[in-house]
């Protein structure tokens, strides 16, 4: 019995000091120590890169910059929010838009795509939904008619995603939203 202990408690010390791996192989993501991270560069970005209006830090991590206030209520769950876009790297480079002009002009413009208002869904809290999570922190924050500025940390955005044409793995992501309305 002294026996099997041991070697359980072996396996045990063993398998601890393994890295820590997800079910599908490799090391899990580490998202509170990205979080951390890009919450230095966001405060970085806007240190260097002023953007007037209201600013707004989620407790999620997700900054908010309300640069034209709206009217009537904020989105909950379940809400379906109406809004146009434009995603930027930090860089400035332009990696997606609801806007067929500023498709053209960035050099990302796809014949087969239509350009109009992205139409997605707030889930409740705890469900990630159909978009990336910092859409949902963000939104929350704003009312119907806002335009502002999201700067959405890369836990909450594509994370470590290579497969993403534009966007590097664990980039901060900046969208200047629209927000034309709610059902």
């Amino acid at each position: 019995m002294k026996r099997v202990s041991l070697i359980v408690f072996a396996i045990l010390i063993a398998l601890s000091s393994c890295e820590q791996q997800n079910p599908f192989g490799g090391p899990v993501y580490d998202f509170e120590g990205n979080l951390a991270k890009d919450s230095l560069i966001i405060e970085d970005y806007l240190r260097n890169n002023p953007i007037a209006g209201d600013i707004i830090r989620d407790p999620s991590g997700v900054v908010i910059i309300v640069q034209e206030e709206g009217e009537g209520s904020r989105p909950v769950s379940n809400t379906v929010v109406y809004t146009d876009y434009t995603g930027s790297l930090l860089d400035g480079s332009v990696f997606d838009t609801s806007y067929e002009a500023v498709a053209i002009e960035n050099d990302i413009f796809q014949e087969s795509r239509t350009y109009s208002p992205l139409v997605f869904t707030i889930p409740p809290p705890g469900v990630s939904g159909g978009n990336i999570q910092g859409f949902n922190f963000g939104f929350r924050r704003l009312r119907p008619k806002s335009k502002a500025v999201l700067l959405i940390p890369s836990p909450l955005g594509y994370r470590d995603d290579d497969d993403r044409e534009n966007i590097p793995p664990n980039s901060v992501l900046r969208f200047d939203v629209d927000f034309r309305g709610i059902d």
